[in-house]
């Protein structure tokens, strides 16, 4: 969700009904240096409680040192560690959801986010493992909860998945049977409330983490909330409704970066998760996402069929769906699952993923 969950889409979603809405993967070294862009990252809108940021990292050091610095300087109330991405640049240096494979270095970084974070709760985010030959979620799952992790949410996809395939909520119940001392989140493939609701009957977990489900989505938050209680009721905007807080949304992230160039520019990846199902041309697509200011935002959105319903195909998978060939790892990797030592330049001096 890198690039996506910055401040304005946290508060869009807030709205919408409650829940824990965690920041972009920040890098553990890059916050340690104090790197200006990390620091901007990291910063949260004035009404945001609980403040959650996830870290990502592969030296224990680093992630304690990082996980210290929240706490001292009151940077965040809650740390969540990304054990999950797949993503090549965060992979092939050993990070992510290749990370878990080395046994006692994912333990040595949990235990040492958990010192470092003092009072404040660390969670685990990871994945099956980095492909079925080599699963790693039940011996992680483990280990997270021995040094002192508050709770684990598993996405059911190994690393090699990416995010093709269907979500193996299968995966999810066995680590809840597991792990039973700390709470168990399920994530993937949880495009509707009801989806969400679906997992925890199947699965047995405590709670569900959503990521491509809310994009474009701020709204499912308040239908999360609303299927939890036992509400049939579903937010179902119709397309002016849905243009109104794509509008919303440009100018928050204008506001937040102090820069219209910048906000456009990134809006631009925004237009056709929301847009998602609704009948719209091609060329009125291109427009929206070749807009170079507000104001031509605006016009465009404008001119969109307000009064069209909310339509029959507007759920489903959005964002990146191929699976990958092979993931990408540092040499040797495989060899020694009980290796522990830390690759080489294995931390990236930028955030995302």
């Amino acid at each position: 969700m890198a690039g996506i969950t910055s401040a304005p889409f946290r508060v869009l979603c807030r709205e919408q009904g409650p829940g824990l809405f965690v920041s972009e993967m920040i890098t553990t070294r890059a916050l340690v240096e104090r790197n200006a862009k990390t620091l901007r990252m990291i910063r949260f809108d004035r009404g945001e409680r609980t403040r959650s940021i996830q870290l990502y990292g592969v030296d224990p050091e680093v992630v304690g040192r990082a996980a210290r610095m929240v706490a001292d300087e009151g940077l965040a109330d809650h740390i969540d560690l990304n054990f999950g991405c797949p993503a090549p640049k965060v992979t092939r240096r050993g990070g992510g959801s290749a990370l878990p494979y080395k046994r006692r270095l994912f333990r040595a970084i949990v235990r040492a986010a958990v010192a470092g974070a003092g009072e404040l709760p660390v969670t685990v985010k990871m994945r099956k493992g980095i492909d079925d030959d080599h699963l790693t979620y039940l011996a992680a799952g483990r280990a997270a909860a021995e040094e002192g992790a508050s709770a684990v949410a598993l996405h059911g996809r190994t690393a090699v998945q990416h995010y093709g395939g269907v979500a193996d909520w299968e995966s999810v119940a066995r680590l809840k049977e597991a792990v039973p001392d700390i709470p168990v989140l399920g994530n993937g493939d949880i495009w509707s409330a009801d989806d969400a609701v679906r997992m925890m009957k199947e699965t047995g977990c405590d709670g569900v983490v959503v990521g491509r489900g809310c994009l474009g989505r701020p709204w499912l938050f308040g239908d999360l909330a609303r299927a939890l209680d036992g509400d049939p009721g579903r937010a179902r905007p119709n397309l002016g409704e849905v243009a109104g807080t794509m509008a919303r949304h440009a100018a928050m992230l204008a506001e937040w970066h102090g820069s219209e160039t910048q906000a456009v520019m990134e809006f631009r990846k925004h237009v056709g998760w929301y847009l998602k199902g609704f009948e719209v041309g091609g060329d009125v697509r291109r427009g929206l996402t070749t807009s170079a200011s507000l104001a031509e935002l605006r016009d465009r959105l404008d001119g969109l069929d307000h009064v069209q319903p909310w339509p029959d195909g507007a759920e489903g998978p959005r964002g990146k769906s191929s699976e990958r060939s092979h993931v990408h790892l540092p040499d040797g990797w495989l060899d020694d699952a009980d290796d522990c030592a830390v690759p080489g330049m294995a931390e990236l001096d930028i955030s995302g993923g």
